[in-house]
C-alpha cells in the first residue's frame, strides 16, 4: 500500500525516534485499519457493516496481542525495541472489554506500524501484514 503522498507531509527534519510512542500507536492504528479494511474488501467483503463485523477479529486487543506474538519471530532488533517502547508507553485508558496486558501489546503492535509508516518503510509494513494475513486463522 503506497502512502507516499501522505508521508511527504511529514516534516523531514523531525526525528521519528523522539516522538512519544503513543503518537506512533495513534498513527499506526489508522495504518492498521486501512490494511485490514483493504484486505477484507479484497477477500470479497462488500457491505460496510460486514467489513466492520469482520474487522473485529483483527482489531480486538486480545487478537492484536496474539498477532504481535506471531510477528515477534520476524522482527528486527530495531523493531523489537519499538515494540518494547510502545508496550511500555504510559496510557491512562484501557477499554473495559480488554485486559491490561493485551491492550499494551495491541498498543505496541500499532506503535510498530506507526513508526514504520512515519519512517516511510511501506515495504516492511507490507511484509508484516502478509504474515498477519497468512496467520489470521490462528487467532
Amino acid at each position: 500500500m503506497d502512502f507516499s503522498l501522505l508521508s511527504e507531509l511529514i516534516d523531514k527534519e523531525k526525528n521519528v525516534n523522539l516522538l512519544n510512542p503513543l503518537i506512533w500507536a495513534y498513527v499506526g492504528d489508522a495504518v492498521y485499519e486501512m490494511y485490514v479494511r483493504t484486505y477484507l474488501i479484497s477477500q470479497g467483503v462488500k457491505r460496510p457493516h460486514d467489513i466492520h463485523v469482520e474487522s473485529v477479529k483483527f482489531v480486538k486487543a486480545a487478537n492484536q496481542s496474539k498477532l504481535l506474538e506471531i510477528l515477534l519471530n520476524y522482527l528486527t532488533e530495531e523493531e523489537i525495541e519499538i515494540v518494547r517502547r510502545g508496550r511500555n508507553a504510559k496510557s491512562y485508558h484501557v477499554p473495559k472489554n480488554a485486559n491490561v496486558m493485551d491492550y499494551r501489546r495491541a498498543t505496541a503492535l500499532e506503535a510498530l506500524f506507526g513508526y514504520l509508516y512515519l519512517n516511510k518503510r511501506s515495504e516492511r509494513i507490507d511484509e508484516l501484514f502478509k504474515i498477519i494475513f497468512e496467520n489470521i486463522n490462528l487467532i
